[in-house]
């Protein structure tokens, strides 16, 4: 079945993920999706840019950038929010140019953007009418999302926007030192969650309405929990259409496991309903960090490899500087593993994953008469058996590099039958990527498996 005729089956049927939010230190918990009659159209048409898609780049960006410490400064360093909130007088990205990004983006083979809006810190990246705290009361004096969407539009990238609800500025939001909300409301604040809703409305409808199309809507951090299908019902009333991510008012239409989900990676078994994992390039942060570590090129392969040939989709993300450019590790990290993935990317295109071909160490995908051998784990030598076939491919490709592979079917002195070998697989080569192999048979992959 290919994805897209599958998210069509997820909308219909009323799935949603089974995966809560893991990232950072909490888990909010398993979401059991309730369908509701009116959105199923809305979500069957959704899925076209969503599955085709696949592969997107996340941004964190904020004023968080100038510290340079963390997204999370404020909290996790305990700033007084009366000097965090100088960082906005300061916010002047004059190097910023969307464009500069979005060539990046598709240069690395990313089709579709999620940008940070809001984060927890509350400041806003648009011209809102809802609060000061934005950026059009800094130096800067720009709508960074209106220049963002604009230039996504111009080329007709699907951009997703994300919107955290935990916010740290707004005073009638109620921290309670709950998971990554601030230790206690400021002397000042009046928390009031009534109120604070009618402000998150507001500010929801302005980046739905201002903005042309926007493809997704990236909740984060409903802290409390808090239900009301109402908000989702408004998003989808303004942007028919819309893909909106498990992490607001209600379960949305896809989830989103967050770095690694050590779980799912380790199981030879494809998503059952809609996903989207995150990842960011840097091991600390997700915003820009001066004395960042990096991911290795080969681990973040192994993620994206593993998580969309189970068939989810996949953002992976940098943060921008206070200049607003991208940092040059990041850039390179995202042009290293771009080649790669633009050198295996069929691999994953309404495809199915096979789990009874070969062994826990291999990913299969295929269609027709194709199969794609996925060597996320690097192989102990240079072949691989594919238990149970016993059938010699017309052709064996190393997507990799276009090579040519040989395969042959031989019982092995210690095996009790002959199965299907791929041999002379260069893995000393590319010890620093994701091996893909593919296998072009002359009847469908159905029948060689049965």
């Amino acid at each position: 079945m290919e994805r897209r005729n599958f998210i069509n089956l997820a909308a219909l049927t009323g799935l949603s993920t089974i995966i809560g939010n893991t990232g950072y230190s909490h888990i909010t918990g398993h979401h059991i999706f309730e369908k509701i009659s009116e959105k199923i159209s809305l979500r069957s048409n959704a899925g076209n840019w969503f599955t085709e898609s696949r592969y997107g780049m996340f941004v964190h960006w904020g004023i968080y950038a100038i510290p340079a410490v963390h997204e999370q400064y404020q909290q996790r360093y305990n700033i007084p929010r009366k000097q965090y909130e100088q960082y906005a007088k300061q916010w002047n990205p004059v190097n910023f140019d969307p464009d500069q990004w979005l060539d990046l983006m598709q240069e690395a083979g990313m089709k579709y953007l999620t940008f940070t809006t809001k984060h927890h810190d509350g400041f806003c990246m648009w011209d809102t009418q809802q609060t000061s705290f934005n950026v059009m009361n800094t130096p800067y004096k720009k709508d960074i999302v209106g220049m963002l969407t604009d230039a996504c539009h111009k080329r007709n990238i699907p951009i997703s926007l994300y919107y955290s609800v935990v916010d740290w500025h707004q005073p009638n939001y109620p921290n309670q030192g709950r998971h990554h909300e601030l230790p206690a409301p400021g002397k000042n604040d009046k928390p009031d969650w009534e109120k604070y809703m009618q402000f998150l409305k507001a500010q929801v409808k302005e980046l739905c309405t201002n903005y042309g199309k926007i493809s997704g809507f990236w909740w984060d951090m409903n802290v409390p929990e808090y239900k009301d299908p109402s908000v989702n019902a408004m998003i989808r009333k303004l942007q028919p259409g819309i893909m909106i991510n498990n992490r607001g008012f209600d379960d949305g239409d896809f989830g989103t496991p967050e770095r690694d989900y050590k779980k799912k990676l380790s199981e030879n078994q494809a998503f059952t309903k809609p996903v989207e994992a995150c990842q960011s390039v840097g091991m600390q942060s997700w915003g820009y960090r001066k004395n960042e570590d990096y991911y290795s090129d080969r681990y973040l392969e192994r993620s994206i490899d593993s998580y969309l040939a189970k068939g989810a989709n996949y953002l992976l993300n940098v943060g921008p500087d206070e200049k607003g450019l991208i940092p040059k590790e990041s850039q390179d990290i995202l042009i290293r593993t771009g080649k790669w993935y633009h050198s295996v990317e069929e691999a994953y295109k309404d495809v199915e994953l096979l789990n009874n071909i070969g062994n826990k160490d291999i990913l299969i995908t295929g269609k027709d008469n194709i199969l794609y051998v996925h060597l996320n784990k690097l192989p102990r030598g240079n072949a691989v058996a594919l238990n149970p076939l016993k059938v010699i491919p017309v052709k064996a490709t190393l997507l990799n590099s276009s090579q040519h592979l040989k395969c042959i079917v031989e019982r092995k002195p210690y095996a009790k039958e002959a199965f299907l070998w791929i041999q002379d697989i260069p893995v000393n080569e590319y010890s620093n990527e994701v091996i893909v192999i593919k296998l072009e048979f002359n009847k469908p992959v159905k029948e060689l498996i049965q």
